[in-house]
């Protein structure tokens, strides 16, 4: 659940619609609910799709064990632990067997294929990123519709643009993607991460960026790491030590930051910081300013909080400085002029803040507030000489420009309600980037001079998708303890809010993630079959600051299930659907989210739609880095008070035999190794043995697929397809009426 990303923007120009191939016809779908009454009509080959209830699989019979464990004094049975073992040839049966039955129920679905159709049509249309110069070069990613993975191309003034990094020429089926690219200060070498089956270990590879030939073999056991170039002589990354037993689901927790030297062998990489003893950390990184005077090192325990070294490169044998701060406050460098840095904080300020500083000076007591907290979450990035300031206001991105000295020079217009990327560039630019898009508007890229203000659309995607047949709007609505939660709802103009209405409610909530309005393919065909698409932003996200966040974690962490369930009833007492349309999403987190929800009321969705799920709280933190999240969730082996709490709601452990639970299908990847997939094995198991009723508990496991990242187009769609197969099916939706759009 951690990730670092960095995403540069600098000078270029965005290719012209008629440089794109030809886009094939739209197949545009409606939905047709088909009357129950005329089911005694239908043949007998049709008897699956007519009836009311869908037909209950036959599930593989999974051995039940004897294990259990024993948290202050209460015994646990843990039956399906033999499921946690990826490596054996018993769990790699039971896969097989369980996709055979997935499978097959999927192929009864008469629509299946051409749902698949439509989203692959409306998928292929051309896109790129904002660009950004290094050396001689202008780059920017493209991806012409439907390949697996963007290319990365490179252009310089009048020549036609090259290919520089494909990862689609790296495998035939998709399943190695390149994850990051960074290029030395002169742009001479680049160096890039590269993912197999969607792990989050990498390998870093190194470029001569001119030949674009590798220099030496790439370096091995990366994970959670940046690239962090001094110069052109090699680059700060992070490493873990390669764990015992499987490299997927063993518990990695050293973390270690090393500088490698090019033309050096790895083993002899210099290391910066970590290793046993008083440096052991599970999470580090590092970064250097863009003078690359200062380098700053963060290091962690959780996903909240860190602590942050600067070292003053341009001082021989200089110390690294602490700068001291609250527990658990997020601080991290922003920039820096001659003496003074400039960071980002929310020590002090739960909102956030940017401060300016001297090293020798690094106590809180001495910082100068740049830009001050405010009512609403502030995030910071810098550009053209400027600042760029970033606030949330209801989950909405409001945009400002700031001098250095904090001094407010404008707020940067947005075409309507909606979520914008931060501009980003090196100083020396003249123009930055930024993005804008919502549920219904696909994110276009728009080029901004900070010197004039004039903002000009760079780049808006060709798709076949017209936003203006749709409506977004905002509702707020009030969780069991009186707290407002504000909800994104989307949907067809003219819809009857009759109660009859196909509805996906997604959450997440947690890690101090917001959930803002963002356009996907998926939610596109979804909305143009006639479905509503909701969007709570519950608890434990960062949508109003820490403070949101807090509410959400640990003791808290069942505010975030009830937001999520206050939505679902808002939902049907509004009349937008009922508890017979209504299905609940969510991915990782949002999948515990699912998961909990599902349990503790079955009776409020048709379907249930748990990915890649955190579902065993008893025992996610002794796998791959899941220590690491025991911020939001606290441990069961912390206190007699924690393991209640995380008994009290844990997916797995909530499973009632005898219950009646909706239709559900789990989803996950055998390669995650961000949340195992055994989570979802055991989770699966367990409730297909306490289902009583008619509705289907399958497991979709994708192979050579990891927590998302990286999945190839190809596998998206196929997931996609049978995931929207699957709930309109069970919500008695048995035929699809096709239109064609000339």
């Amino acid at each position: 659940m951690t990730t670092f990303s960095h995403f540069p923007a600098a000078l270029g120009q965005a290719p012209q619609s008629g440089q794109w191939p030809a886009l094939r016809r739209y197949t545009a779908l409606s939905l047709m609910i088909l009357i129950i009454s005329s089911c005694a009509e239908t043949d007998q080959s049709d008897a699956l799709l007519a009836s009311e209830e869908p037909v209950r699989p036959s599930y593989p019979t999974t051995r039940v064990s004897d294990h259990q464990d024993t948290y202050f004094g209460q015994t646990i049975q843990d039956p399906y632990r033999w499921l946690e073992d990826d490596r054996s040839t018993e769990t790699a049966a039971w896969v097989r067997d369980q996709n055979q039955v997935t499978q097959s129920y999927l192929s009864q679905i008469r629509y299946r294929a051409p749902l698949q159709n439509a989203l692959t049509e409306l998928w292929h249309y051309p896109r790129v990123s904002a660009p950004f110069k290094e050396g001689d070069w202008v780059y920017f990613y493209q991806n012409t519709g439907l390949q697996n993975h963007s290319v990365l191309m490179r252009q310089k003034p009048d020549q036609a643009p090259e290919v520089f990094l494909d990862a689609n020429a790296l495998s035939d089926d998709g399943t190695i993607s390149i994850a990051q690219v960074a290029f030395s200060k002169s742009a001479r070498f680049s160096a890039y991460t590269q993912s197999k089956a969607g792990s989050d270990w990498r390998s870093i590879h190194i470029l001569d960026t001119a030949t674009q030939q590798a220099l030496e073999p790439p370096l091995q056991n990366v994970k959670f790491s940046g690239i962090t170039w001094l110069g052109d002589a090699g680059f700060y990354y992070s490493s873990y030590q390669a764990p015992d037993g499987s490299a997927l689901t063993a518990q990695v927790d050293d973390h270690r930051l090393y500088f490698h030297r090019l033309g050096t062998p790895q083993q002899d990489d210099e290391l910066i910081y970590g290793g046993p003893g008083d440096e052991k950390r599970r999470y580090v990184r590092a970064d250097l300013t863009e003078d690359q005077r200062y380098l700053s090192i963060q290091t962690a325990q959780t996903t909240a909080g860190n602590t942050l070294f600067i070292q003053d490169l341009s001082q021989p044998d200089s110390p690294f400085i602490e700068i001291p701060t609250e527990d658990h406050a997020d601080t991290r460098v922003i920039k820096s002029i001659n003496e003074t840095l400039l960071l980002f904080t929310n020590h002090g300020a739960p909102n956030g803040r940017l401060v300016a500083l001297r090293l020798d000076q690094p106590e809180p007591s001495a910082w100068t507030d740049i830009i001050p907290e405010r009512a609403s979450p502030l995030r910071v990035s810098t550009g053209a000489g400027y600042l760029f300031a970033h606030y949330l206001i209801d989950a909405r991105s409001r945009l400002y420009q700031y001098t250095d000295a904090g001094d407010l020079v404008r707020e940067i217009p947005l075409p309507e309600p909606g979520s914008a990327s931060r501009p980003f560039g090196k100083d020396t630019d003249e123009t930055v980037y930024y993005t804008f898009s919502n549920y219904k508007q696909p994110s276009t890229i728009y080029a901004y001079n900070p010197d004039t203000g004039n903002a000009q659309r760079y780049f808006k995607p060709d798709i076949r998708f017209n936003s203006d047949d749709y409506e977004t709007h905002q509702v707020f609505y009030s969780s069991p303890d009186g707290t407002q939660i504000p909800m994104t709802l989307t949907y067809k103009k003219g819809l009857k809010r009759d109660g009859n209405n196909p509805t996906l409610l997604y959450g997440y909530g947690g890690f101090d993630i917001s959930i803002t309005p963002g356009f996907s393919t998926t939610t596109a065909l979804w909305l143009s079959l006639g479905g509503i698409y909701a969007v709570p932003n519950i608890r434990g996200g960062g949508e109003y600051g820490k403070h949101w966040h807090i509410q959400g974690t640990q003791h808290q962490k069942q505010n975030v299930f009830d937001d999520f369930i206050a939505a679902a009833e808002y939902l049907i007492d509004e009349q937008y659907t009922k508890a017979d349309y209504l299905a609940i999403s969510g991915r990782s987190n949002g999948g515990l989210l699912v998961g909990a929800v599902m349990t503790q009321r079955p009776d409020l969705m048709k379907v249930a739609l748990p990915g890649v799920g955190v579902l065993d709280m008893l025992r996610y933190h002794t796998f791959t880095a899941g220590a690491g999240w025991s911020f939001d969730y606290g441990r069961s082996d912390d206190s007699r008070e924690m393991f209640e709490t995380l008994l009290s709601y844990s997916p797995l452990h909530n499973l009632k035999p005898g219950t009646r639970y909706p239709a559900t299908l789990i989803t996950t990847g055998d390669h995650d190794d961000r949340v195992v997939p055994a989570h979802s094995f055991k989770f699966a198991a367990t409730l297909q043995g306490a289902q009583s009723g008619p509705a289907p508990t399958l497991i979709r496991i994708e192979t050579d697929a990891g927590h998302g990242a990286g999945t190839s187009i190809e596998k998206r769609i196929a997931q996609t397809a049978d995931t929207l197969s699957f709930t309109l099916f069970n919500m008695g939706i048995t035929d699809l009426e096709v239109q064609h759009d000339e």
